[in-house]
């Protein structure tokens, strides 16, 4: 659409029972301007095409397939084929407020230095589900929960990120910095993460600005897959994967890591004990001491690859 001011983007692969709402709320936006939905369909195998098909006649929408698997891949497809200066990403289990990409374009037309904004995420739970008593309001952010408030705060600390489930990037920041980078975000079943870290920490250290913007809310729909135990395990390990192979992106890799890792480690497990008597907190210590695990796991990995590089030179 040649008037585009702001390109809507899901990314997709195999979620089709959530996309048909994801789309709609998006189609549905309050919004004046000229808008787009693009929808990247990553090589899934179920009825994600179909689901786009049922609505083709939304002149609003676009459908692109993208062969290779992975988060951030997929990102960077969808902004190559999105007209619009601002890139306003949504889950594809997630629904956007009808006042979703308004809150976004308003922010970034006032504020020509605002590279990355995102807003507030509340969960959304199916009939009868509940949050179970073991899990912690810091492991609920991993189902993607995100609050600071009902004002606008500028971030001046990566780990205050805005979520990547609703999340919006300036096309000439995303450029400068030659996109998404594919060693991080999701690959699959592999729950890489920290690309929205790496992304804000960038911005930062160019000048720019990163903001959390409460009137750009959306809620993202909990997967009664996600409420187990070995979910949030899993999760912990291959956050502490990605934090180790940021690291190594960003040049501050090597033996302290090793030093780093298992401090934190021996550190969540002491708190988990401290916890016991409380069964969300301890989980949550237990979960932070696991990820360690990853974390060391990884390092170890890379200073092995290391070391076979040096020898081999």
């Amino acid at each position: 659409m040649p008037d585009t001011q702001i390109s809507a983007i899901i990314c997709t692969h195999n979620r089709d029972t959530y996309l048909g709402s994801a789309i709609d709320s998006l189609l549905s936006q309050n919004f004046a301007a000229g808008f787009e939905v693009v929808v990247v369909d990553n090589a899934s195998s179920d009825r994600t095409r179909a689901v786009v098909e049922e609505r083709a006649s939304n002149p609003r929408l676009k459908y692109i397939f993208e062969p290779i698997v992975g988060l951030s891949v997929a990102r960077n497809t969808g902004a190559q084929v999105a007209s619009g200066e601002i890139l306003a990403y949504l889950d594809d289990d997630a629904v956007a407020s009808e006042g979703w990409l308004q809150a976004l374009y308003t922010a970034y037309q006032n504020h020509p230095k605002l590279a990355i904004a995102g807003g507030k995420v509340s969960l959304l739970w199916s009939e009868g589900m509940q949050a179970p008593q073991w899990l912690s309001r810091g492991l609920a952010t991993n189902l993607g929960a995100y609050d600071l408030g009902n004002t606008i705060v500028y971030i001046d600390k990566p780990g205050l990120t805005p979520r990547g489930l609703n999340y919006s990037i300036r096309r000439s920041f995303l450029e400068e910095i030659g996109g998404f980078d594919p060693h991080l975000g999701r690959v699959g079943k592999k729950l890489l993460s920290n690309e929205e870290l790496q992304m804000t920490e960038l911005a930062l250290q160019r000048g720019w600005q990163v903001a959390y913007l409460p009137d750009a809310h959306v809620l993202h729909n909990v997967d009664p897959e996600r409420l187990k135990r070995s979910w949030f395990l899993n999760r912990g390990w291959w956050q502490g994967i990605s934090e180790c192979y940021r690291e190594q992106l960003a040049g501050t890799a090597g033996v302290g890591q090793l030093r780093r890792g298992s401090e934190r480690f021996l550190r969540g497990l002491y708190k988990a004990i401290q916890y016991f008597a409380d069964p969300a907190e301890r989980f949550d210590k237990f979960v932070y001491a696991y990820g360690q695990i990853g974390y060391l796991n990884a390092a170890i990995a890379g200073l092995l690859t290391s070391s076979k590089r040096v020898n081999s030179q």
